[in-house]
């Protein structure tokens, strides 16, 4: 496996925050060039929706697919070889080396049926490298609200830092993740879907029940919330939310690392439904691991401290 990106995987962790800023620097111009496309699909009412053969229970439009390339095309302007792997696509090799070390993993437009009725609309890219076995840079940009940009990137002391930026340009460290106990906290999860979401998580009466529980002064504080995909753990990250959690369909890869790896970079947690912490080590060695990655599902639970985690893994009903 060689290394043509700037020594980006060997340890030069300076040309590594170089490159965190270049690719925040293009999701903030994705943003803006898909944006004004959205609003007019949510006005007009013409959403360009497609079969999705690839996730046939996902929806599917064509600013989905304009984005895919999109973010090809001004990827390689940046990296000049990598291994494309997007939610759209099958991963290919994009540029003259072989078997480069870096993995550009993408989700173009997540909550895209959202996205095209103007609600809410998130698109992610991580980089992955191979020779570290984990990943080296994360960027979510949220498409319509002010707070724009989450990002996360292994800094010149080889620690793991995180930080969102509003849409005037304010850069804010993200280090505090909520202390929150359940009683008191925000708990989030992606309820969308009345059959495969919604229903499942009416069914965990013990955790909507210490949910409910009264805090020390006799208030009940805790709540239920929806979320989407790695928005959903950016905002554990940032302290919005204290937890989030995932115990019915799983998240693909694409939806969660992003998330994963700025939550962890914050000093959050996401461990698997059994309490183990997830790796960031994503297997993703090979063209066939990278391919097998895409196709897999995890289930998980996303919080602000590790007592929190392990509170509504106690709770979680098979």
């Amino acid at each position: 496996m060689t290394d043509q990106n700037g020594t980006a995987a060997r340890g030069n962790t300076d040309v590594i925050l170089d490159l965190a800023d270049d690719i925040a620097d293009l999701v903030r111009g994705m943003i803006t060039e898909i944006r004004p496309r959205l609003i007019q699909a949510a006005l007009t009412g013409r959403r360009g929706e497609n079969e999705n053969t690839r996730h046939s229970d996902n929806f599917l439009s064509d600013h989905d697919l304009w984005m895919h390339e999109r973010y090809k095309e001004l990827l390689i302007r940046r990296i000049p070889s990598f291994v494309y792997a997007s939610e759209e696509a099958d991963a290919e090799v994009i540029g003259p080396d072989t078997d480069p070390d870096l993995v550009v993993l993408v989700d173009p437009l997540d909550t895209s049926e959202l996205a095209v009725r103007g609600l809410y609309g998130y698109t992610h890219v991580l980089v992955y490298s191979r020779v570290r076995a984990r990943p080296i840079i994360a960027v979510v940009g949220d498409i319509f609200h002010h707070i724009q940009i989450y990002s996360a990137a292994l800094d010149d002391t080889g620690t793991d830092q995180a930080w969102m930026v509003t849409a005037d340009g304010a850069r804010h460290r993200l280090e505090r993740p909520s202390p929150a106990s359940l009683s008191e906290a925000l708990v989030t999860n992606y309820l969308m879907r009345p059959g495969q979401r919604f229903q499942p998580l009416a069914r965990q009466q013990q955790l909507l029940t210490a949910l409910s529980a009264e805090s020390e002064d006799g208030k009940a504080r805790g709540r239920i919330g929806v979320d989407f995909g790695s928005i959903g753990l950016c905002h554990v990250a940032a302290g919005f939310t204290d937890a989030m959690v995932e115990f019915a369909k799983g998240f693909a890869i694409w939806d969660l690392s992003p998330g994963h790896y700025i939550l962890h970079a914050a000093g959050g947690v996401v461990t698997d439904l059994h309490g183990e912490p997830i790796p960031l080590d994503y297997n993703l060695d090979t063209m066939t691991e990278i391919n097998q990655a895409m196709n897999k599902r995890k289930k998980f639970i996303a919080a602000g401290n590790i007592d929190l985690a392990e509170e509504i893994r106690a709770q979680l009903q098979e």
